[in-house]
């Protein structure tokens, strides 16, 4: 045999090998069209119904939808404004209040300022005479005792005028 009767042979058996592939690419590819057309069919009856159905449903509450997306963007402006009200209000009350607690204190100071001045004026006008008036009347006294005749009588029973004051 020469070289050209085997070239031969083997590009015949080459031809054959790719025709037996190509039936089998032919079947396989027939079989996966036959399994799609029955998954298309099933879909078409299954499944399209059933979107069909939820496209009606979704076409009869888009109104209702609108309705409730509206409804809940008024109440969200609705809310927002009486929340920016409600802030205006407490930050009003907090600062009257500020205020108010600064007037208290001023009152308060001024207050105590009075109480002390007044103090200091009563010692000043009415305690601090008394005690001198009451020194001279006891030293007077204790003159008078030891002038006239050394009698001393001891008052223990009654306390001095010093000791009944107290501010």
């Amino acid at each position: 045999m020469d070289n050209l009767t085997i070239f031969i042979a083997v590009t015949a058996a080459a031809v054959v090998i790719q025709a037996g592939i190509l039936v089998a690419m032919y079947l396989a590819v027939r079989q996966s069209s036959a399994r799609v057309e029955a998954l298309a069919s099933e879909v078409r009856t299954k499944v399209l119904p059933t979107a069909e159905m939820a496209q009606s449903m979704l076409a009869e509450m888009r109104p209702k939808l609108e309705t409730l997306v509206t409804n809940a963007s008024d109440s969200s402006t609705i809310v927002r404004a009486q929340l920016e009200r409600l802030d205006a209000t407490v930050s009003d009350v907090i600062d009257r209040t500020r205020l108010q607690v600064i007037r208290a204190d001023e009152l308060v100071g001024r207050t105590l300022d009075r109480v002390e001045a007044t103090t200091d004026m009563v010692h000043n006008t009415v305690v601090s005479p008394i005690r001198q008036v009451s020194g001279l009347v006891q030293g007077l006294t204790t003159g008078l005792e030891f002038f006239f005749g050394g009698k001393r009588q001891r008052r223990e029973t009654v306390p001095a005028a010093q000791d009944e004051m107290f501010i």
